[in-house]
């Protein structure tokens, strides 16, 4: 019989026998009284906001199983998870991806739609990169008559601007209509870069006016269809078209080089043509401006120097969120394992403590947080496709909920080979060894993160080990979820304590690890053991494969191998 009684705590009295199994519950023994605290919950961090709106609880339906014997190695790490810290809820537009113009019709690819059905990313970005800045989303393959011949890239040559056109039925290309069904199909929704550059390259004669009725009549369009849409890409970056434009062909007397300040303007006229147009059809939109991530540095150009301060000042309070951008490890660089790992918590809490102290800095208004593009830049060794890239993968998305960022989409669905220097989360057909559209390792990690991490992140703790990073989390029916990440090239055993929670009897979980190819950055991932029948990849059945279990009476105990991550799910008691 258990008595429980709701008050500042939550008093649980076992009657009968039993032992306190020191996971917050009893398992039999003698009488004890078990003190459980009552989650508390706050409310939603302004840097969420909107993105938290349409939050929803999960349940956890247990998986089919393999009963498995506990490690009898003595702890080398305790993970604490106290299920009555309650760090946030789970934004579901973290686990988002960015689409591109250049990865086919999609709805074509019977494959790739059934692998974006189970990944659910939930938010997928389009047009994405640098192309939005030359897209061109109502045309089949001629530009406006004020789109220039020529642009001005970095070094201020003039350069054919490879438009790109939302119409273009060709099947090595992306259409808008295609791109609005791939979501109506996988059940995602999207987020829309409008070309912002073209306000600094027309040669009309009000080159921002002809822009924001661009993007204004893409959102009448749109029809409802979009609520997040971004205004712009990188552009304060050299390499963006429209950061450097021909003055003499400019005819509103706009400078030769782009600045924050007058981004900042612009974005107010872009603002308010594309709610307009919003109101027409009944939506409500939310738009967002681009800020960079961290303090520029020397080198940098005079557009970065001054860009936040320059948006914040001039942009006012127009945008619903700001944007940022990180690829996490040094450019271009050989990177290890090792520096690659550390990158999730380090550089992601840098953003967002640069961001609030930007805010601060010049008297803004703290709005939802967006980085709409991220991955890592190692170079060399295959990092981009390898299970170590699937790990960090898990871990940013940790530390994304535990920092409060509202929204994130990882770059990208698909890219190119580029001999293992690729960002792509699929095969496009030329990867030696892969079929087309075969995901590489991150897309089986993130994949889990997604199915076996709760709905509220609670605050965790790790004794033990540095090389243990561990997240839990509660579901709405009951149960903590706990991610696992073993960073160091030795196998750890780890000892799980759940506080404030009463558990069931089982628990359950999958580990993936790498494989014995590629040195420290395998291209495979096996899932509990099970791995790929080719040379990169994961498990064909991946999402049949059975969960390890074992009672919770006695210890919640894994082993974590070497370079791992595993999600573990905690019955409760029901």
């Amino acid at each position: 019989m258990m008595v429980c009684i709701w008050a500042l705590f939550l008093s649980c009295k076992k009657t009968g026998g039993g032992t306190n199994n020191g996971n917050g519950g009893n398992t039999g023994g003698t009488d004890t009284t078990v003190i459980i605290t009552p989650p508390h919950e706050n409310p939603l961090a302004a840097t969420i906001g909107f993105y938290g709106d349409d939050w929803a609880g999960k349940t956890f339906i247990a998986p089919p199983f393999t009963t498995t014997a506990k490690p009898s190695a003595t702890a080398d790490a305790t993970v604490t998870v106290d299920m009555s810290d309650i760090v946030t809820k789970v934004s579901k537009y973290l686990f988002g991806s960015n689409s591109n113009p250049y990865m086919t019709q999609i709805v074509t690819e019977p494959v790739l739609m059934d692998e974006l059905k189970n990944l659910s990313p939930n938010i997928i970005r389009f047009p994405g990169g640098n192309i939005s800045s030359v897209y061109f989303w109502n045309s089949a393959n001629t530009p406006p008559a004020d789109a220039p011949a020529k642009i001005l890239d970095a070094n201020g040559n003039a350069i054919d601007p490879g438009y790109w056109y939302g119409n273009n039925t060709a099947s090595w290309t992306l259409t808008l209509d295609n791109y609005y069904s791939m979501l109506q199909q996988t059940n995602n929704t999207g987020i829309i870069t409008v070309n912002y550059s073209y306000a600094r390259y027309s040669t009309s004669a009000d080159p921002v006016a002809a822009a924001a009725h661009l993007a204004a009549d893409w959102v009448r369009y749109d029809k409802g269809r979009t609520k997040y849409w971004e205004i712009g890409n990188e552009s304060n970056g050299t390499w963006q078209a429209g950061y450097e434009i021909d003055v003499s062909q400019n005819h509103d007397g706009q400078p030769q080089f782009i600045t924050g300040a007058l981004y900042g303007r612009h974005v107010k006229v872009f603002a308010d043509s594309m709610r307009a147009a919003a109101a027409e059809t009944g939506a409500v939109i939310k738009i967002g401006a681009q800020l960079l991530d961290a303090a520029p540095q020397s080198w940098q150009t005079a557009t970065d120097q001054s860009w936040n301060q320059g948006v914040f000042t001039a942009a006012g309070n127009t945008p619903d969120f700001y944007i940022v951008h990180d690829y996490y490890t040094p450019f271009n660089t050989n990177s290890n394992a090792t520096d690659i790992l550390a990158t999730a918590a380090t550089v992601t809490k840098n953003i967002m403590t640069y961001y609030k102290s930007q805010v601060a800095q010049y008297a803004a208004t703290l709005k939802p947080l967006a980085l709409t593009e991220w991955n890592i830049f190692a170079t060399g060794s295959k990092q981009m496709v390898s299970h170590v890239a699937g790990m960090h993968a898990v871990m940013t998305l940790g530390e994304l909920m535990k920092n409060q960022f509202g929204e994130a989409s990882r770059w990208d669905l698909a890219n190119g080979w580029s001999n293992g220097d690729d960002q792509g989360m699929f095969n496009n057909g030329d990867e030696p060894g892969a079929s087309k559209w075969q995901p590489r390792p991150a897309f089986y990690h993130m994949y889990y993160m997604q199915k076996y991490f709760g709905d509220r992140m609670v605050n965790t703790s790790v004794t033990g080990s540095t090389d243990i990073t561990a997240y839990g989390s509660s579901w709405s029916s009951g149960e903590s979820g706990i991610v696992i990440a073993n960073t160091s090239t030795i196998d750890k055993t780890v000892t799980v304590s759940v506080k404030n929670f009463k558990p069931g009897a089982n628990y359950y979980w999958y580990t993936l690890t790498g494989g014995n190819d590629n040195g420290e950055f395998s291209r495979k991932v096996y899932i509990n053991g099970d791995g790929p029948s080719g040379d990169s990849g994961g498990p064909a059945d991946y999402t049949t494969v059975k969960a390890y279990q074992a009672a919770v009476q006695g210890g919640i105990t894994i082993k974590a191998p070497a370079r791992s991550i595993s999600f573990l799910v905690v019955d409760n008691q029901k």
